[in-house]
């Protein structure tokens, strides 16, 4: 459970508890910068990049198509490599690991949701919120996942495969996987892209409910203006740079 010390969001963004200490980030980005070469040209999607993510944060990145937010959330989760610059996840520097080590710290510290969802299509629904547990080893666990399911409304589709879902209902399941190991931290690529305004009602309120309750920092891409309010920090992003930060209320 997330301490109960008073704490508050200061302008920078960091988290300060208790009598002014503050605590190192969750993630740390510092001058990233992303090309990609297609023949003699380079392709600039991501420059100058700086930000920093406290556990229980809430961070919305918003901005048009191609502003390269999708960009900066595999490199932050370490699904891709920069071209340059520093990202920190947890105080490790992802450039200085290797892949396995990578997956090893994702899978203790982060929680994924992909706008494309990545579910394994030979395996069913709570075989696919299951996964994340079974690559640390963690059995007998189907109760929670079954729980989760059905908290997103998935109760009557546990055995159901990928292929026999919608797409609603495969993002849902996507959510209940990035759930399941309580992650430090979350990212979520459009978390309600999919969902109608009565699905993503209660999806919504899981993502907040994991903040507060398990401390979890969410790191959220959305085009969705009242997702965006519900953060207390808003990023705006524009032609692969951020161009503005504001703080809101948020919860």
């Amino acid at each position: 459970m997330k301490s109960s010390v008073s704490e508050h969001v200061g302008t920078s963004g960091s988290v300060e508890r208790g009598a002014g200490s503050v605590n190192p980030p969750i993630l740390e980005i510092r001058e990233l910068r992303k090309t990609y070469r297609s023949g003699d040209r380079e392709l600039t999607v991501l420059r100058e990049i700086n930000l920093a993510i406290h556990a229980g944060d809430t961070c919305a990145i918003i901005g048009p198509s191609g502003s390269g937010k999708t960009t900066l959330l595999g490199l932050c989760a370490g699904l891709d490599d920069a071209s340059a610059g520093s990202v920190r996840l947890d105080g490790q520097p992802l450039e200085t690991l290797d892949q396995d080590a990578r997956a090893a710290l994702r899978n203790r510290l982060v929680g994924f949701v992909f706008q494309n969802f990545q579910l394994i299509p030979t395996l069913t629904a709570i075989e696919n919120v299951l996964v994340p547990l079974e690559l640390r080893g963690e059995l007998g666990r189907q109760k929670e996942a079954a729980d989760l399911l059905a908290q997103v409304g998935l109760g009557d589709r546990l055995t159901h495969y990928p292929l026999q879902l919608s797409g609603g209902e495969q993002q849902r399941v996507a959510l209940a996987r990035a759930f399941i190991h309580r992650p430090k931290i979350l990212f979520a690529d459009e978390p309600t892209g999919n969902l109608d305004a009565e699905t993503s009602g209660p999806i919504v309120e899981m993502l907040f409910r994991l903040n507060r309750e398990a401390g979890t920092a969410l790191v959220l891409v959305t085009h969705d203006p009242a997702l965006a309010a519900r953060a207390r920090r808003v990023v705006t992003m524009r032609a692969g740079t951020i161009v503005s930060e504001a703080q809101n209320g948020g919860h």
